[in-house]
């Protein structure tokens, strides 16, 4: 479990092409000092277990359906990654409450300066639009955003400053795909009206 608050912007150092999937070496200081082989972390959203160290880098390996359900299979060597270790019962929850479980992959289709912040336009899968609502919460790319309106095939959020500067947000562009995660509570509730057919709006 996670909360969607970024630790370190990491870096794809190196990317070895596997059988069935890939590894990935992730070269994050602050992130590998504590760090043990089997420790779970957020990278860019998507939940990974350590599965080797070597000096400031760790490695996590992916297969196919992680790759098929992420954004992962278009890392390259260098590529900046936000970086989260699992979440300790002490901590205070300082976004949301974040599984590491990526539902999708969305496109950013505008960015545009809104004060010293940014607001960021995505278009969502359609399965995925209607478990986001406004001033919800939405994990994108490992990081615990807000809603801030919605789109007809998606939604925007705007981006202050410091988590421009402390995330991959502030390198988007439009075209960019990003990792999504809908709010946990939001899924369940859905599955709950569903199994019991209360799906309908009232009379």
């Amino acid at each position: 479990m996670f909360t969607g608050i970024i630790e370190e912007l990491g870096r794809v150092a190196v990317v070895e092409p596997r059988p069935d999937g890939r590894r990935f070496w992730i070269e994050a200081p602050r992130v590998v000092a504590d760090a043990a082989i089997g420790d779970s972390i957020a990278c860019c959203g998507c939940c990974l277990t350590v599965v080797q160290l070597d000096g400031a880098r760790f490695a996590v390996e992916a297969v196919p359906e992680t790759l098929r359900c992420t954004t992962l299979g278009e890392w390259r060597e260098g590529d900046p990654v936000n970086l989260e270790r699992s979440l300790r019962l002490e901590q205070r929850l300082g976004g949301h409450l974040v599984q590491g479980h990526v539902d999708g992959a969305g496109t950013v289709t505008a960015v545009r300066d809104e004060g010293d912040g940014r607001r960021v336009s995505l278009a969502l899968p359609a399965g995925l639009r209607r478990f986001v609502a406004f001033k919800g919460s939405l994990g994108v790319d490992g990081v615990s955003l807000t809603v801030a309106a919605l789109t007809d095939d998606g939604c925007e959020i705007a981006y202050i400053p410091h988590t421009l500067s402390v995330t991959t947000a502030g390198a988007y562009v439009a075209g960019r795909r990003v990792n999504l995660e809908v709010d946990l509570l939001a899924r369940y509730l859905a599955r709950l009206l569903e199994e019991t057919g209360m799906t309908g709006r009232p009379a």
